[in-house]
């Protein structure tokens, strides 16, 4: 009996170990689910569960297995990282692009009209101040 309990936490301490070296050996970019330093709380704390969810779902997938969407030589490395979705359709990108270019163009056409008509609103409030009408003024009584 206490060569099975003997035999089970080293196994346990050993999954630990193994766990929390791959973990410090990888960089962020290859973890999913939670940050790095969450996965080794994690481990630390839940012994069992902790590694074994990370060895199912925190270590990311080999490299071997890419998605359709994924890029294959990244252009950027500092912005790719693996499973990061890339486009697979270089039309559908041109369109969305230059309906963003489009909406951008039309909400600074707005707002310009805007800033226009509030500088001419305040030009005639102004004009106004300094030169008040018949109907405006004062001193003028009934």
């Amino acid at each position: 009996m206490v060569r099975f309990e003997l035999l089970s936490g080293v196994l346990v301490l050993a999954l630990c170990v193994y766990c929390l070296i791959d973990l410090i050996g990888r960089s962020s970019g290859e973890l999913r689910n939670l940050p790095k330093l969450w996965w080794i709380v994690l481990v630390l704390l839940f012994p069992v569960i902790g590694s074994i969810a990370y060895l199912v779902t925190g270590r990311a997938q080999s490299s071997g297995r890419r998605s359709p969407h994924e890029r294959s030589a990244p252009e950027f490395p500092e912005h790719d990282r693996l499973g990061r979705a890339a486009a697979s359709k270089p039309g559908s990108d041109e369109e969305f692009l230059r309906r963003v270019r489009e909406r951008a163009e039309e909400q600074r056409r707005v707002h310009r009209e805007a800033r226009m008509a509030a500088e001419r609103e305040e030009h005639f409030r102004r004009q106004r101040k300094h030169n008040p009408g018949p109907d405006e003024d004062p001193a003028r009584e009934n």
